[in-house]
């Protein structure tokens, strides 16, 4: 894999490309000694994998550099820092930064957190690998479009399997609701682009209900059915914040805590959740104030995102 590392500590940026080296872990093809010289084109014409970044430097710092370069960059991101403030390292896994490297440098933890990095991003790319090799199916059949369709519906459901799997709830009740809400929304997307906005809760919950009861049903049985699919969803979002929660508490960096809470949640909930299981509180979710429309959108556009890779 191909290294670049930004730090305005020579002494820094030799140890750690003496540990790529010496670790075979791939190469160095780059240094700065500020993140003001870095722009994300130039990283990704120079194939960059993996952006090793300092948090404090005297003309633009780590957290600036990254807002600047993520639109354009498409490597992993470690930042360096010898700062150990919670609110900056929350900060920084926002911007989705892959890992945090406490100074001095430890080669031990170092070598740790670029083999997970590494091993993370050799997933990812078994996952498009496979998704190629999808695509390329879909090229060659000559069936029916209507054959096609059905085909990408079984990517998103495909993928969305995959990602509650990731999230810890697939054995929940609402995870199957999750899934045919992935298929509507699919589908709505096709045929109305998301023109007026997100389909609004109640509408998703209403078209479960009756795809389940079917359209003659009566309609107190079909706002009650839309109400126990409401409940099931939310019982199973809040499963999946415990879930992500506990692993956030067992390991801070642990992949899929740094991948999935911010993402699927707003971090001061998951901070909070994390706070409750520490101090072995009660759990009561329905106090916590959980955005299930942030979720949902986010299930569907990460499933979607891997399924178009």
């Amino acid at each position: 894999m191909n290294f670049y590392i930004t730090d305005d500590d020579e002494t820094v940026r030799s140890i750690l490309a003496q540990i790529i080296e010496d670790e075979s872990l791939g190469q160095v093809v780059g240094e700065s000694d500020d993140g003001a010289s870095l722009d994300g084109e130039t990283l990704n014409l120079n194939k960059v994998d993996i952006l090793l970044i300092d948090l404090l430097m005297p003309n633009r710092d780590g957290l600036e550099t990254i807002q600047t370069i993520k639109p354009t960059f498409k490597g992993k991101i470690i930042m360096i820092s010898q700062i150990e403030s919670k609110e900056l390292i929350s900060e920084a896994y926002l911007l989705e930064v892959e890992h945090y490297i406490i100074k001095p440098i430890n080669k031990i933890e170092v070598l740790a957190v670029i083999q997970k990095v590494m091993k993370h991003t050799s997933l990812e790319k078994s996952i498009s690998d496979i998704q190629k090799s999808l695509n390329n199916v879909l090229q060659m059949d000559t069936g029916l479009n209507q054959k096609k369709t059905s085909f990408n519906e079984y990517n998103i459901k495909y993928y969305g399997e995959f990602l509650i799997s990731e999230l810890g709830i697939s054995g929940e009740n609402g995870s199957k609701d999750l899934m045919e809400i992935l298929v509507f929304l699919f589908n709505y997307e096709k045929k109305y682009t998301f023109e007026h906005g997100f389909p609004s809760l109640n509408n998703i919950y209403d078209y479960l209900a009756n795809k389940k009861l079917g359209a003659a049903a009566d309609e107190a049985d079909a706002r009650r059915e839309a109400k126990a699919s409401k409940q099931r969803v939310r019982r199973t979002v809040y499963q999946s914040l415990t879930h992500l929660a506990s692993l956030g508490l067992t390991d801070f960096s642990n992949i899929k805590f740094e991948k999935y809470a911010s993402h699927f949640f707003d971090f001061t909930i998951v901070r909070k959740k994390m706070t409750e299981l520490k101090n072995e509180s009660k759990p009561l979710y329905t106090s916590t104030r959980i955005n299930i429309k942030k979720f949902i959108q986010a299930l569907y556009f990460e499933a979607k995102r891997m399924m178009l890779e």
